[in-house]
């Protein structure tokens, strides 16, 4: 907090977002006595969604209020603590978005979604994310039934590395039936009904 300013608690007018930021801190570390408000994703759901709202409309300013509000207003349970994590995500998204070098197109609003998932979730790839809903429209047919030939080669390769490894003995015996498979994808047999697009 500020030097020379008085300590403020939730629930005080502040001057700025960051005042609220820092009021909120100081009753996590027990300046003053603050209840937590208990909710859930069944009782509380509206409010879940207003915060999804809230987020689109972050700055850089409002960002540590709106964060400081979801992580320590409320007394989370195993869901609603994913939906305050998400919601302060999306809200730093939009935060750096509205700053003077944001405004990215869709197609970087896309690379961001991938780079999220691939440090966020450790995922390496190659990876698709699919809309089971666009099985309604014809034009999709093909997203659900092909793979892209560098898709197919990386599997492939990632194969013939396992296969190697497993003969190796490094991690110990491969199961049978998964050495079988990967022996056909390495001998070029796309799995699980796919077929390589070739455009």
């Amino acid at each position: 907090m500020s030097e020379g300013k008085e300590k403020r608690f939730v629930g005080e007018v502040t001057e700025s977002p960051q005042d609220i930021a820092d009021a909120r801190l100081e009753n996590t570390k027990g300046v003053a006595s603050f209840e937590r408000m208990k909710i859930t994703e069944e009782a509380n759901g509206e409010l879940i969604k207003e915060w999804y709202d809230e987020a689109r409309g972050q700055t850089l300013e409002s960002l540590p209020a709106f964060m400081g509000k979801l992580l320590n207003d409320y007394e989370h349970d195993y869901g609603t603590i994913c939906h305050a994590v998400t919601a302060c995500a999306i809200g730093a998204a939009w935060a750096a978005n509205h700053s003077e070098q944001g405004g990215v197109t869709g197609f970087q609003a896309t690379a961001i979604m991938w780079e999220f998932i691939k440090h966020w979730m450790s995922i390496k790839g190659p990876a698709r994310l699919l809309e089971y809903r666009d099985m309604l429209y014809p034009q999709h047919r093909e997203d659900f039934r092909t793979i892209s030939p560098k898709t197919w080669a990386d599997l492939q390769s990632e194969a013939r590395a396992a296969l190697a490894r497993a003969d190796g003995g490094e991690f110990g015996k491969m199961p049978p039936d998964v050495k079988a498979h990967m022996e056909r994808i390495v001998a070029g047999k796309v799995p699980f009904g796919y077929r390589v697009r070739h455009s």
